[in-house]
């Protein structure tokens, strides 16, 4: 969701050219292709389809692989940097890991 909610902002040199509908469109297609991993992710890894995870537990992992994405494309694309505070907000996620699956 990351390339379709912030893409366009980070390649705005190659797509200003598009108006915002076509930029919308653009948006919704790359975020149907990502959901159409996600969702069948989500159905084989909940335990009321017979996988392994809770709901709180796919939740969790979702948030947490979101924003890794999100810091790499922050670095990567939009060329900021990481500072302290960000690191305190990682190991806060790594203690709502810790809490979530724990039995």
């Amino acid at each position: 969701m990351t390339l379709a909610w912030y893409g366009h902002i980070a390649f705005k040199s190659r797509l200003e050219r598009y108006g915002i509908i076509a930029i919308i469109l653009i948006s919704w297609a790359v975020a149907l292709f990502e959901y159409c991993f996600q969702v069948p992710a989500n159905r084989i890894g909940s335990e009321a389809m017979g996988g392994p995870f809770t709901l709180w537990h796919l939740k969790v992992i979702q948030e947490v692989v979101s924003l890794v994405v999100f810091t790499l494309f922050m670095v990567i694309f939009m060329h900021e940097g990481l500072k302290w505070n960000h690191f305190v907000g990682f190991a806060c996620l790594v203690l709502a890991v810790y809490f979530i699956f724990k039995k």
